[in-house]
């Protein structure tokens, strides 16, 4: 049986799963329900295995890590981020890496309309008025017909381009990669943020996309612009956020992503009523979780089995 390492279920996801019970049949276990709280414990937990299962983020697979552990062949990531992850030094130390791409994909899109839904109509602070007794009227804006622009066109953004696009919303794309798709209009990244009343972030973090969203396209942006990020903190520059928020550059945001999580106690973006915030769970629905796990542990088999799927390349 091969042994396999999961050094950070925490909170639990997996072990809940209708996919654990398979797992631990086949395969010896080295399970943890909490996150390793150094490096050097996350190489202890994973230090004899052959293949880690690897379900948190704040899990970081360092060039040391994969250096201490030479028995290590797979490391397969639930989740499509491997910004945590020194894919050089797995490739140097023989190690491959797969992840799940696409499971969450409608999840994630949905939660980033529900985000622009509760900003455009200030959900939150509407309801909290509410409740109190206050009775606030004509506070909102309506969608249909304003201009989405989505920053990155792979899976979760032509699902939420298409989200867009079904309530009557002008939908213009920028990608790196540019593909042609039949209807979609591709436009400059400088005219994309002139143009948007919505700004949809659905790129990887990779050296190229850290501080993607500055000072300068903030500046770009309409006063009256939203700016919804489903996809990593640290693409958006916080702290020229919170200055585009604060100085009423940009009239809001709905973030699932933050450059620190959990947020720190009284964080300036906890304090604003332009922002809705939530905990980075767009794409945790009870369907993408189980789909994501499945696609996981089978992308385990499917290696073991000399028959590697879902690779992730430098």
């Amino acid at each position: 049986m091969p042994r396999i390492a999961i050094p950070d279920d925490s909170p639990p996801v997996l072990a809940p799963s209708a996919v654990f019970p398979a797992l631990r049949a086949r395969a010896e276990l080295d399970y943890h329900d909490t996150l390793p709280a150094s490096e050097d414990v996350l190489i202890e937990r994973i230090r004899a295995a052959e293949v880690v299962l690897n379900i948190r983020a704040s899990s970081r697979f360092t060039a040391r890590v994969f250096a201490a552990c030479p028995r290590l062949r797979l490391l397969s990531v639930w989740g499509t981020g491997t910004d945590h992850i020194d894919l050089a030094g797995a490739a140097r130390h023989g190690v491959t890496v797969t992840n799940t791409p696409g499971v969450s994909a409608r999840s994630i899109a949905e939660h980033a309309l529900a985000l622009l839904f509760a900003v455009a109509r200030r959900i939150p602070e509407m309801d909290a008025a509410t409740r109190h007794g206050a009775w606030p009227r004509g506070q909102s804006i309506e969608l249909y017909g304003k201009t989405c622009g989505v920053v990155g066109y792979g899976a979760i953004g032509r699902h939420f381009a298409r989200l867009a696009a079904a309530i009557g919303m002008r939908v213009i794309v920028w990608t790196m990669h540019p593909a042609r798709y039949p209807g979609v209009e591709f436009v400059d990244l400088d005219e994309l943020y002139r143009a948007s009343d919505v700004v949809s972030l659905h790129l990887r973090l990779s050296s190229e996309t850290g501080s993607f969203v500055n000072a300068a396209q903030f500046a770009l942006m309409k006063p009256t612009a939203i700016l919804i990020n489903t996809a990593r903190g640290a693409i958006v520059h916080e702290e020229a956020l919170i200055e585009a928020l604060g100085t009423g550059r940009i009239a809001g945001a709905g973030l699932d992503v933050f450059a620190t999580e959990p947020l720190p106690p009284n964080h300036p973006l906890t304090r604003s009523d332009k922002v809705v915030l939530t905990p980075h769970c767009a794409g945790i629905t009870p369907e993408a979780l189980e789909a994501g796990l499945r696609m996981s542990v089978d992308n385990i088999w499917d290696f073991l089995d000399g028959r590697p799927q879902n690779q992730v390349g430098l």
